[in-house]
């Protein structure tokens, strides 16, 4: 596919950008950082940000440079090994970056984050205070999960999706997400024959494209499906996206074209809102009758007890829980306002009986409309 004349013209525009770089792309086949790799990358960003953008960078690594100092070969399966590693290996990759943006005068801060700072509403809010505090006092932000607390139910995943959440976090106007491959290809780049993808405008570019592990160093989580969701939430948000290889980085953020050029395809929604559809994984779920499910998909209402008939799971007020219709098919996400274990008492009744019987507390949302999104 040839790009159309102007399609990179809203990579040369951006004023605030993010960058993600997979682990694979700062290490050494040993596992340690590769120092020459992480300053390559560093006089890049240095000169976008010194051309008058604003750039956070996302940055895997943390485990991967852990591997080495450790003794370990690969990279561990269990999680409280990944989670020793990371803690060894995230001081290191902060001190690295530290000391390259040194040599522009620039300043980092690291953002460490999990699930549960940018899903809950008064976490959310900070997590963007701070990272825009800090562009505004011209530092450059590194962000990674919070590897060394996360567990495997308030885990992102992998970093390109949190790179995607952080550029709507921010505003961002454009992501440019790094591996080791140099662009989207309608097969395994290896294999002789296959297409690169200049361009992507909606799904229908995709259709036949087949997939497959991106990374060939053996310390990621990434493949090309997690780069392509990524994309995907941010272009339907709003965010055009630039995939291609660490190497490129540097034509990359010029607007050359090289690698794949997702187009933004959507208008910015409430970004909340998208963490809560895109970051969270649901602890319980609530079945609503037809009334209620009508409710809240076609007439974007609160759910209110009277209409939830049966509630599964084990969840605390805060926490992201499933709205579904009674075939258990997921309507929508929310952040539920009662305990599992308060709900079966409720179900079935208004809220001004039980504001009579139980206490003005209970005239409340079992799920607010301002923290539901709803589930295409």
């Amino acid at each position: 596919m040839i790009e159309s004349e102007g399609t990179r013209e809203a990579v040369r525009a951006a004023k605030r950008i993010v960058v993600k770089v997979g682990s694979s792309s700062l290490t050494t086949a040993a596992g340690g950082l590769d120092g020459e790799r992480v300053a390559a990358l560093v006089d890049v960003i240095a000169r976008r940000h010194r051309a008058g953008a604003e750039v956070v960078l996302v940055s895997s690594g943390a485990i991967a440079a852990g591997l080495a100092p450790l003794g370990l070969k690969r990279r561990p399966r269990d999680l409280a090994t990944q989670q020793a590693a990371a803690s060894v290996g995230q001081g290191l990759l902060i001190h690295q970056y530290t000391e390259s943006f040194k040599r522009y005068g620039l300043r980092v801060g690291q953002v460490l984050l999990t699930v549960d700072d940018v899903t809950r509403r008064a976490h959310y809010r900070n997590a963007y205070r701070t990272l825009r505090k800090l562009l505004d006092l011209g530092v450059v932000p590194i962000v990674n999960e919070n590897d060394t607390v996360a567990t495997e139910e308030i885990r992102f995943g992998d970093n390109d999706r949190l790179a995607a959440l952080v550029a709507l976090l921010v505003h961002a106007d454009l992501l440019v997400l790094l591996s080791d491959v140099d662009a989207l290809y309608d097969g395994d780049p290896r294999n002789p024959g296959v297409r690169r993808i200049a361009e992507v405008r909606g799904p229908a570019d995709l259709e036949g494209v087949r997939l497959g592990k991106a990374g060939k160093a053996g310390v990621g989580t990434g493949g090309m499906v997690t780069k392509v969701e990524a994309a995907r939430i941010a272009t339907i948000s709003g965010v055009p996206v630039v995939l291609t290889s660490a190497a490129l980085a540097a034509e990359a953020l010029a607007g050359a074209g090289v690698g794949t050029f997702f187009h933004a395809s959507g208008e910015r929604p409430r970004q909340r809102l998208l963490w809560l559809a895109h970051a969270t994984t649901p602890r319980g779920r609530l079945y609503l009758d037809a009334g209620a499910v009508q409710a809240v998909v076609e007439r974007r209402l609160s759910l209110l007890p009277a209409g939830v008939t049966r509630v599964d799971g084990i969840f605390t007020a805060g926490d992201p829980v499933d709205l579904v219709d009674e075939n258990g098919h997921p309507v929508a996400r929310g952040l539920v306002n009662y305990d599992a274990v308060e709900l079966p008492g409720l179900l079935g009744r208004s809220t001004r009986e039980l504001a009579r019987e139980l206490g003005p507390e209970y005239e409340r949302e079992v799920v607010h409309r301002d923290d539901l999104v709803l589930l295409g």
